[in-house]
């Protein structure tokens, strides 16, 4: 096609060629200048026109539909994108080929682009910025290739996008950014047939246009409640073979009808696809087992006594939970003031419970730089202080209910500590545990009482180097202790 097409300009431009050397003799003839400068004008238009049109990529087809061009490169054996395309196609096909890299350089200055097609390549490189000149572009096809990662910069530039195909890579990480530049414009999101255990949930949260989400055929364990109730404009949404447990409810379900197949379902509605997923078929699949559907081949893989059976055969009464009990926990501590201590509570149910613990004052304990409290149910205090005393109280939940248990903690003062509200006070003072800058000075101070005095010197925002005199007129003395506490809070630190 190409070559007789080549061919045949040719043979034109030979034609014209001739003609314009006949007009060039026939100059000395004054009556047909006018109508031959005609002629000279229409001629060169043409010989341009042939010119561009050969233009075309080797091995290419090219075709030029005014106002649009499309180059189409198909199975032609490229290594890299072609250097000679024309900056102004519309429409470039280059699937079926063995390019591995997409450079800055490949795409520039082609702001006409409105369709890419790269499918069915080797291409495991995007350099920094290969797409930001295609401001125009509505599609991008990038599927079956061997992307591993997609980055913040790979896709800059592309603010019209509409539809993108990733699917059949060897993807296992999308930045959170990179999506950002079409988040409002996307239509078509297909992240299928990849290696993704997770994905940028916070951004797919935001897509506000977009029409299908696939997700099917990854590693996803887990999907976050509430992530698909602003995509009002979401028709399907698939997430069949991962390795998904259970899929949380949102409120986007509750406004639109949810079908598990596609067919007969309107047009106002959204396709849930689910199935090759490990489900865990438990009260909390309940809502999902209430969709209108025709009866499909999703099986249940847990708990037991539902294992391998269809998930649509199964009454709604069998979707149960069992609430929390709680089989182990510490009955009573002691500790003293300053050191670290466990509480151990540990609780069984279905769905697996989550434990929380309340302090003695009646507030929830959370992470701090003093309190960690673990999935397991451990509570960890890295440093008690007499206010830690008292009945902490353990409590799991889960969606069936909770259930709670008390766990005494008992702090004793530690020994001749200084600001204790424990310990008596000294019938004779001792010197000054006031912490006293070693630079400073007052009037009526004494050398010797200065150097009876803790001290702090070298201050810094996270450090300090504290000096004391040596206590040798006190036998049995071993080790100091050093009492402080954050400015965030008035609790007191030892070490």
């Amino acid at each position: 096609m190409r070559t007789s097409l080549s061919t045949d300009f040719s043979c034109r431009i030979k034609i014209y060629l001739r003609e314009c050397l006949l007009f060039f003799l026939l100059l000395h003839s004054r009556p047909v200048v006018f109508l031959t400068m005609e002629r000279l004008v229409v001629y060169l238009l043409v010989i341009s026109t042939a010119v561009k049109a050969m233009m075309c990529p080797r091995r290419c087809m090219c075709q030029n539909l005014s106002p649009s061009f499309t180059i189409l490169c198909t199975k032609t054996g490229l290594l890299f994108v072609p250097p000679s395309l024309d900056r102004r196609t519309a429409e470039l096909r280059l699937m079926d080929n063995f390019i591995t890299t997409l450079r800055r350089k490949d795409f520039a200055n082609m702001t006409n682009l409105i369709h890419l097609t790269l499918s069915r390549n080797t291409i495991s490189q995007i350099m920094p910025y290969a797409f930001f000149d295609l401001k125009g572009l509505h599609a991008l096809h990038l599927d079956s290739n061997r992307l591993t990662y997609i980055n913040e910069d790979h896709f800059k530039g592309l603010i019209n996008l509409r539809h993108l195909i990733l699917s059949n890579n060897q993807l296992n990480y999308i930045s959170p950014g990179s999506l950002d530049d079409f988040i409002e414009t996307i239509e078509d999101l297909d992240l299928s047939y990849n290696n993704l255990v997770d994905v940028p949930w916070e951004t797919i949260a935001k897509l506000s246009n977009v029409n299908t989400v696939s997700l099917d055929h990854n590693l996803i364990e887990f999907v976050p409640e509430g992530i698909f109730s602003n995509l009002h404009k979401l028709a399907r949404l698939d997430m069949t073979s991962n390795k998904l447990k259970k899929i949380p409810p949102d409120p986007l379900f509750s406004r639109i009808p949810v079908y598990a197949k596609s067919k007969g379902s309107p047009l106002s509605s959204l396709v849930l696809s689910f199935g090759g997923n490990p489900l865990h078929c438990n009260c909390e699949l309940v809502w999902l087992r209430r969709l209108t559907r025709e009866d499909d081949l999703e099986t249940c893989a847990s708990p037991p006594e539902l294992m391998g059976k269809y998930f649509w055969s199964i009454k709604e009464e069998e979707f149960v939970c069992e609430p929390p009990m709680i089989t182990h926990r510490t009955p009573k501590l002691a500790a003293t003031e300053g050191q670290s201590v466990s509480l151990k509570c540990k609780a069984v149910g279905d769905p697996d419970p989550y434990v929380r613990w309340i302090s003695p004052d009646g507030k929830l304990v959370s992470n701090t730089s003093r309190t960690i409290s673990y999935a397991n149910g451990t509570l960890d205090i890295l440093v008690t202080s007499l206010a830690d005393k008292g009945t902490f109280t353990c409590i799991a939940s889960n969606a069936a209910g909770e259930s709670m248990a008390p766990v005494e903690l008992l702090v004793t003062p530690y020994p001749n500590l200084a600001n204790s509200t424990s310990c008596e006070k000294d019938a004779e003072p001792g010197p000054s545990d006031i912490l006293i800058s070693a630079k400073s000075s007052f009037p009526n101070e004494t050398k010797a009482q200065q150097e009876q005095a803790v001290a702090v010197a070298e201050l810094t925002s996270s450090s300090a180097l504290i000096r004391w005199p040596p206590q040798h007129h006190l036998p049995g003395i071993r080790t100091y202790q050093i009492q402080y506490n954050s400015s965030a809070d008035d609790v007191l630190v030892y070490r």
